[in-house]
């Protein structure tokens, strides 16, 4: 999607109903910020609000990601780009995910390392030593927290049986037996348990 082209479109939009940037922002509960980061291109309207924003503005969400009005002919073929472009998107941001899911996971089990070899190695009084075990025990729950619900929601996973795609719950994940990103679960679809890998396009 073109954000530049989408910014200029809620601009016009806007200017078309005679508001400024600030009585938009006030009718939708944001800051005028925000729908000055849209207008430049720098940011898009999160989806909570999308739906909002092209009732303030009198458009639909698909000439909202087109960037422009539509003509009737041309509405399918632009909602099925629309829908190409969102996927395609939301492959990306799962991807880029993923990879934070690995960087977490690094630093908070090095943090947990160094911090449980220095108390058990420095001249430290008990009181420091307990301290820092339960520092680097709590950066280590924390982070393995966030890395699997990463693993939770990026993406899908995909059941050897029937093939069905899925989002699993943060406990399936939680407690599934796994490698890597290959996870013993049952899916929800054939109701079969089978190693399910982590795809990313639906």
């Amino acid at each position: 999607m073109n954000q530049i082209k989408i910014g200029k479109f809620i601009s016009e939009c806007r200017k078309g109903k005679n508001m400024t940037q600030a009585q938009l922002a006030e009718k939708l509960n944001i800051t005028d910020r925000a729908v000055s980061k849209w207008e430049t291109g720098r940011g898009m309207p999160d989806s909570s609000i999308m739906l909002e924003l092209c009732s303030e503005l009198g458009i639909t969400v698909n000439e909202l990601l087109s960037g422009e009005s539509l003509k009737m002919e041309d509405y399918k073929l632009k909602f099925e780009e629309n829908l190409l472009a969102v996927q395609k998107e939301k492959e990306e941001s799962d991807r880029r995910m993923l990879k934070l899911e690995i960087v977490i996971g690094i630093i908070s089990s090095i943090a947990f390392l160094v911090l449980i070899f220095t108390a058990l190695f420095a001249e430290l009084y008990p009181v420091a030593r307990v301290a820092l075990i339960a520092v680097g025990a709590l950066i280590f729950i924390i982070g393995v927290a966030n890395a699997i619900k990463i693993e939770q929601i990026a993406g899908y996973y995909e059941c050897r049986e029937c093939n069905h795609k899925y989002i699993p719950s943060y406990n399936s994940v939680l407690f599934s037996v796994h490698t890597g990103r290959t996870r013993y679960m049952k899916c929800p679809h054939c109701g079969k348990k089978s190693w399910q890998k982590k795809v990313i396009s639906k």
